[in-house]
């Protein structure tokens, strides 16, 4: 369903991502986890067509997303790490917008809306101003609009930030029914417990570089837990 083949993004002398193949299977939460700088956001960007890779091709449901973006794209929904939103419009108006840019019409944008309005606890902030909105409350929206239109893959960076624990379990939630529908969900997290709970399988990036991928028995080794494979698994590539 999202598949990198042998992608590479270099920034000048920076390589950011380096060699990347990966396939992520439809009904799959897959967890990219790394350090910081390691090139996560910058995966999750080449994915939803918002960079383009040096070398290699990234696939959505086999649309190849530079080659064909406005079909890759109408299946995917994107969450940014940083909610960004107009300021200047409600979270309803917001939500339509979003919805006119995947072309759905009035109807079915409405009772979408209210559904995610709902599932994500909005309640009456849904028709207040975004400027007055916390960085939570942005976050809830953001999701709501990658969950807008049918998509089969949602691409998602640092989802948890800033959401308080009701909020959390909502977003886990959500997720969770989004891959027992079929659908495939690409998570980055610096939070290893949530992905320990949620995530099917898990790749750890390091320096551009996959060097870890497996289901989390897979990777852990041994019964560890995955803070400890993770941080052997990171500090072993920096001393080598």
């Amino acid at each position: 369903m999202l598949r990198f083949e042998a992608v590479t993004k270099r920034y000048h002398n920076l390589v950011a991502v380096d060699r990347l193949t990966l396939d992520v299977q439809p009904g799959e939460l897959f967890g990219f986890l790394g350090p910081n700088g390691a090139g996560k956001t910058t995966a999750i960007k080449l994915a939803a067509g918002l960079t383009r890779p040096t070398e290699g091709q990234v696939f959505i449901a086999g649309n190849d997303v530079q080659a064909n973006p406005l079909e890759a794209k109408r299946l995917a929904g994107y969450v940014p790490d940083n909610p960004y939103i107009y300021e200047g419009l409600t979270g309803r108006e917001f939500l339509h917008f979003c919805a006119g840019l995947y072309r759905m019409n009035g109807r079915d944008t409405a009772r979408r809306v209210d559904v995610l309005q709902q599932r994500l606890a909005i309640g009456s902030w849904i028709d207040k101003r975004v400027a007055e909105y916390s960085h939570g409350m942005r976050q809830r929206v953001v999701m709501a609009s990658a969950f807008l239109h049918p998509s089969r893959v949602i691409l998602i960076d640092e989802p948890m930030v800033g959401l308080d624990p009701a909020a959390v379990r909502l977003v886990k939630g959500i997720l969770q029914d989004f891959c027992d529908e079929g659908g495939t969900v690409f998570l980055s997290t610096h939070t290893l417990s949530d992905a320990e709970e949620l995530c099917d399988r898990v790749g750890i990036i390091h320096q551009g570089r996959l060097i870890a991928c497996g289901t989390l028995e897979e990777v852990r080794q041994d019964g560890r837990r995955l803070e400890d494979a993770f941080l052997t698994l990171t500090s072993e590539e920096v001393s080598g």
